[in-house]
């Protein structure tokens, strides 16, 4: 059984030594393990560093390209390298590498896929009241879209199996957390929470680089994940609402008009019904194409699954040749 952990990186030359130096050399049930660093065009030493302590792989991505992309890169070069399970950390340790073990436990007795490390947020004293209440909510509209029982959406610190990561795919640009576990859940894709530990902070977050900043971004991920996985539930609230107002509308025309024979005053009531219900109904008529793309964009995914697969394959062939 070969274990890769995967640290995503830009610009960390002062604390990846420490990350690195947290890391365990051996697992119970894992006969290799191997640490991978994948450079998302860092301008300071962060290679060198990583060299100097001794990793096993490096990957390094020109241009900086963001958290969602690095990730991705790091699953598909650890796919390559012959994991057979993958366990994602962060570079600021934030997490408590002790734990990685805890994280591993379900997938080796088979009960789970992919595991999630969930934080107490309630003891984490540098994060702010506002931060941890952002979090709470976006983990619930992640649970509930997903149908899974994952308590901390965006932690990064998660462990996939083999079999798990041939099936990822991010569309999103800003974070892959809340639409790996989406499209896991979607996919019947096992998928448990433990609680972990947290280290102390060591750098100020780059994800999160202002509250309000941090909201919105939470706010277009958490709508573009529900359009892409949930496009009929979401454009059937979405055309709802022009919709019930537009009845509510015609319906005080009509009382208005009986009661009041005053049509002609009331007229621009009546034509915004007639308006509303046209933007409501043409809403839901969009969210008709929607699933029937989403039933095409799930046909590409397997394919994409299956492409993977014989990639993988191919350049394992090569390579013992």
């Amino acid at each position: 059984m070969k274990l890769i952990i995967q640290i995503p990186c830009f610009n960390e030359e002062e604390v990846l030594p420490i990350t690195l130096s947290d890391l365990p050399e051996f697992i119970e049930g894992i006969d290799e393990l191997e640490v991978l660093i994948v450079d998302d065009g860092s301008s300071d030493n962060t290679v060198k560093v990583a060299k100097k302590h001794g990793v096993d792989h490096v990957v390094s991505i020109p241009q900086n390209k963001g958290l969602a992309n690095a990730f991705m890169i790091g699953v598909d070069a650890c796919l390559k390298a012959g994991a057979d399970i993958i366990v994602n950390t962060d570079a600021d340790n934030q997490y408590c590498a002790a734990d990685i073990k805890k994280l591993l436990q379900p997938i080796l007795l088979n009960e789970a896929e992919i595991v999630v490390g969930t934080r107490q947020l309630s003891k984490i004293e540098h994060f702010s009241l506002e931060k941890k209440l952002l979090q709470k909510i976006g983990s619930w509209v992640v649970r509930f879209a997903s149908q899974t029982g994952v308590k901390d959406a965006p932690s990064g610190f998660r462990a996939i199996s083999r079999e798990a990561a041939l099936k990822l795919i991010v569309y999103n640009d800003y974070t892959y957390t809340l639409e790996t576990i989406i499209q896991a859940g979607l996919n019947g894709t096992k998928i448990v929470s433990i609680p972990i530990s947290v280290n102390k902070d060591l750098r100020q977050s780059r994800l999160v680089k202002s509250i309000w900043s941090y909201i919105q971004r939470s706010l277009g991920t958490i709508l573009s994940i529900f359009m892409i996985y949930r496009p009929g539930k979401t454009f059937f609230i979405l055309g709802s609402i022009p919709f019930s107002l537009g009845c509510l509308f015609a319906v005080r025309w009509i009382v208005l008009y009986f009661v009041e024979n005053a049509s002609r005053t009331h007229l621009p009531s009546l034509i915004l019904s007639a308006v509303l219900i046209i933007v409501g109904f043409q809403t839901w008529l969009f969210g008709l194409f929607a699933v029937l793309i989403a039933t095409n964009r799930k046909l590409l995914e397997e394919n994409r699954v299956r492409l993977r697969r014989l990639e993988l394959q191919k350049y394992n062939n090569d390579l013992h040749k």
